[in-house]
């Protein structure tokens, strides 16, 4: 018998991280928690509620009704849902009159993920550069270790903000895009108009794409338009947004997210599309429609919650403060903090699940490795706890002596 090799393994998926939330989970695997002491989740940013029940019910009468719901559909999506968000995206950053968003300037998508990855891959390949603010969102990073793009650390100051000057002197021949998160996953905080505008024209004056993550966009604490970049005539030459129904109308299990972009970048976006879902989940996009249609008064209550969970955060934090943590950022679902110990945060955040019942993630999971600053902070997605479960996590924080 002729012995055979294992086939080799292609490098950049070799190379690339195990994914952060699968290896926080195996943190927990096969351990119990007291009734009276629950293990605190904050691990990851997804709702753990499922929809409002008036939407499950829209979803089941869907399912039993109407048939072409288990067909294959258009590949960029339905064409009612795609001019449903380009009407929302008008009325929330007010886009002029004479240059409004179309559907044509829409694609659903499974998730804000493909989102990602689906006009990453008309932006960017192997060998070329991506610009990404650390810390980063640890999907962003993976998609460009796994198609052999280099992710180019930009490091952001005391205030969580990338800086300007730093990300213009970081741009060279094979850089292809700089991708912006706000609200920010994981640092929560809020990127400034002025500053994505000032993004936008850097971008636009170096022939580069900017990427604008708004996954939390419907948890912005902030009144009116958070930007004014879809009001530049020439948009489409430049900006790209991202978008999910699943923090909005808990939609996570269906897998539905939308990007903005002109509609000659969207025929590429096609392609990729075809060739990975085919079509985006047919009962998910109805759900999608339904709640835009149906939820907003339950959507801006969800806002209103979140926003009184983050100030419970804020206010109740002044006991840690008092015992060196920082609180670094907050805003969406995210409270981004440092803690006082010698224990790496790689090591601590493992050591809360069995010494405080808590699960989180270290910063190590969104830095550069070798970055001192993953070792010393931490992420911790509070919007799964209510106000009590909010204090209850500060307290045990508080009595921890690793």
């Amino acid at each position: 018998m002729v012995a055979t090799s294992p086939l080799p393994l292609a490098l950049p998926m070799a190379r690339t991280s195990r994914s952060p939330i699968v290896e926080a989970q195996s943190w927990v695997a096969g351990k119990t928690f007291a009734s009276d002491r629950p293990l605190l989740n904050v691990s990851q940013a997804a709702p753990m509620a499922p929809p409002p029940l008036a939407l499950r019910k829209e979803i089941a009468r869907i399912a039993v009704e109407e048939d072409s719901a288990h067909l294959y559909g258009a590949v960029l999506g339905q064409h009612g849902l795609r001019a449903e968000v380009a009407k929302s995206v008008n009325a929330t950053y007010l886009t002029p009159a004479t240059n409004p968003v179309t559907a044509e300037d829409i694609a659903i998508t499974s998730g804000a993920n493909e989102a990602f990855t689906a006009v990453m891959s008309t932006l960017a390949a192997h060998g070329d550069e991506v610009i990404l603010p650390t810390p980063w969102y640890f999907n962003h990073k993976m998609w460009c270790d796994m198609a052999g793009v280099t992710a180019v650390p930009l490091p952001t100051g005391e205030d969580m903000l990338p800086d300007l000057e730093r990300a213009a002197s970081l741009i060279t021949p094979r850089t292809r895009a700089i991708v912006l998160v706000t609200p920010n996953n994981p640092a929560g905080v809020e990127y400034p108009s002025d500053l994505l505008t000032k993004f936008y024209a850097l971008a636009r004056a170096h022939g580069i794409a900017l990427v604008v993550d708004e996954t939390y966009r419907d948890f912005d604490a902030r009144d009116g338009a958070p930007h004014i970049l879809l009001r530049q005539p020439d948009w489409r030459d430049t900006l790209v947004q991202i978008y999910s129904f699943s923090k909005a109308y808990r939609l996570t299990g269906h897998r539905v997210g939308a990007l903005t972009a002109s509609p000659e970048r969207l025929l590429e976006v096609e392609k990729y599309l075809d060739t990975v879902t085919i079509c985006p989940n047919q009962l998910g996009q109805r759900a999608a429609l339904w709640g835009m249609q149906n939820l907003g008064d339950w959507l801006a209550e969800e806002r209103r919650e979140i926003l009184k969970r983050r100030s419970a955060l804020e206010n109740g934090f002044a006991p840690l403060a008092a015992k060196g943590w920082t609180l670094l950022g907050t805003g969406g679902f995210f409270a981004y903090v440092a803690h006082p110990f010698d224990m790496p945060s790689s090591q601590l955040a493992p050591w809360l699940v069995d010494h405080a019942g808590v699960l989180l993630l270290p910063a190590t999971f969104f830095t550069p490795q070798g970055d001192p600053r993953g070792e010393r902070q931490l992420r911790i997605a509070f919007a799964n706890l209510d106000c009590d479960g909010i204090t209850d996590l500060l307290d045990r924080l508080a009595n921890i002596a690793p």
